[in-house]
């Protein structure tokens, strides 16, 4: 592996090394204006965009932005992938705002939990996102700022000062919001450099099928790409297929791709291999000896697994280039960040025990938006709890599972807690208990098991159209099943384990 000082933002010794003023507009725009920002690939011809064409649009949006918002004021952004998508952060912050990413996926329920919490003044978006919207918030085209106008100054802003607010499906209660400051970029460096076998090499092109809205398509590709100086490639798969994947990365000359695990399986059981790929990133579970193979195979490359979360991304990770990987092991602890297994007592695990990152990681995150008693639940002593458990293999981390009920579908989390409060405001349904249920394809499936109040009807057809319309298409119940009893504690809550336990041995018949 590299050493630390190989990286932006390390010192020598591993220390992060953190300016007093850090703005990551600043940081995302430092590049000469004649060179690559972004390739769109959104319409019908390739469109090069430059970081100086780039500028030219966030300063459009700042001008935009200083007469409507206060410093630390929060910003919806509902945007798919496309210039203008970045360009919406990053005026966020270069105006001293926070920026909140919001999903096209997600319905008016959806959206309006988040940007309701979030207290957003108003949604940089575009006609369809303005549809989405409705009344929720104010809807501001991004399309319509004036490009004419002298450059803005960037907002005086501190490492700790906050950016960026990204929701995460939890268990319990409505999605939290992950509260950065503008130093978790900088703590993204040396992870995203090191799944890339370290990104930035002559000929360096960087795409991912994720959406920007999430952590890992805003953090682990695009503004890391742009602080980088590697051009990263917008484009819209309405629909991901090998096909598609495969005629993008030729006509957009990709050379380094973040695929979500799902998308590996979907590649591998089409059959479609990849040319000219010189570095393939994996995250979000892991990936067995079979998959790597196949991956050496058909992709050329050896798949870097790599490890976080949204409240900490990016803290361990394979690195092909560095050492040789080994499977069902996340990878090495990246610079900069200190990953243990502990026990209850916070101290050092023998054997299996909780993951967690210790205080003072750059991509950790502030706090819990306006929930400071589970902001201090997240931590034991000094250490992050991530939620998942783990075991030592030498340097290698192994996961081993999670702790918590979070449903991952298809690279996507997904938190039970908000699909059984959707489904209970259907009149039929008294109770209900989701879970995820194994699947070869996507790792889980969404599965609700509903008990309908006394002489009710609906059908299972009606109850995912009703959590379709009203959340992320994609957190719908792909199985629903109609049971007499759900199992309960003695104070009524459902026991998740035992209809995981069911699910599974649905799966495993």
């Amino acid at each position: 592996m590299a050493e630390p000082q190989d990286f932006p933002g390390l010192r020598p010794d591993g220390s992060w090394d953190l300016p007093a003023q850090l703005n990551m507009a600043r940081q995302c725009l430092s590049r000469p204006p004649e060179q690559t920002a972004l390739i769109d690939m959104t319409g019908a011809e390739r469109r090069d965009i430059s970081y100086g064409d780039l500028s030219g649009m966030v300063d459009g949006l700042t001008r935009c932005l200083l007469t409507r918002i206060q410093p630390g004021d929060r910003v919806g952004v509902l945007l798919s992938q496309s210039p203008w998508c970045a360009a919406a952060h990053l005026a966020v912050w270069k105006a001293g705002g926070i920026s909140v990413p919001l999903f096209k996926l997600f319905k008016r329920d959806a959206l309006a939990s988040r940007a309701g919490d979030a207290g957003v003044r108003f949604v940089f978006t575009d006609p369809e996102g303005a549809e989405l919207l409705g009344d929720l918030a104010d809807a501001v085209m991004v399309d319509s700022a004036g490009m004419d106008g002298a450059p803005v100054p960037f907002a005086e802003t501190a490492p700790d000062t906050p950016a960026v607010l990204i929701y995460t499906s939890g268990t319990t209660g409505s999605p939290k919001g992950a509260l950065h400051g503008h130093r978790v970029l900088t703590g993204h460096l040396p992870g995203v450099a090191i799944s890339h076998d370290y990104l930035g090499q002559q000929g360096d092109v960087l795409w991912t099928p994720a959406d920007w809205a999430w952590i890992g398509g805003l953090f682990d590709v695009l503004m890391p790409g742009l602080a980088l100086g590697v051009p990263v490639v917008a484009a819209r798969l309405d629909k991901f297929t090998p096909e598609a994947c495969a005629d993008l990365i030729a006509k957009a000359g990709v050379r380094n791709i973040f695929f979500p695990p799902t998308a590996l399986r979907m590649l591998k059981a089409a059959g479609q291999g990849l040319g000219g790929l010189r570095s393939v990133a994996s995250g979000g579970e892991p990936l067995g000896a079979e998959m790597l193979a196949w991956g050496r195979r058909c992709l050329g490359v050896t798949i870097n697994e790599f490890y976080g979360q949204t409240e900490c991304n990016m803290v361990a990770s394979s690195c092909a280039a560095g050492f040789e990987p080994r499977p069902g092991c996340i990878g090495k602890a990246v610079p900069g960040h200190e990953v243990a297994v502990i026990g209850e007592d916070g101290n050092p695990a023998e054997g299996e025990g909780d993951v967690a990152i210790r205080r003072g990681s750059a991509s950790m995150l502030l706090q819990y938006w306006n929930r400071p008693e589970e902001t201090a639940a997240k931590f034991r002593g000094d250490w992050l709890l991530t939620g998942d458990r783990g075991i030592w293999e030498g340097s290698y981390l192994r996961f081993v599972g999670r702790e918590d009920d979070v449903i991952t579908s298809a690279g996507y989390r997904i938190g039970p807690a908000e699909i059984e409060d959707c489904l209970l405001t259907h009149p039929a349904v008294a109770t209900v208990g989701v879970v995820g249920k194994p699947d070869p394809l996507r790792t889980e499936i969404v599965k609700a098991y509903v008990v309908l109040k006394d002489g009710a009807q609906a059908s299972a057809q009606e109850l995912q159209d009703y959590v379709k319309d009203r959340l992320a298409q994609y957190s719908y119940p792909r199985e629903v099943e109609f049971l007499d009893a759900l199992p309960m504690t003695v104070t009524g809550k459902v026991i998740r384990k035992e209809l995981k336990a069911r699910a599974a041995g649905e799966a495993d018949q």
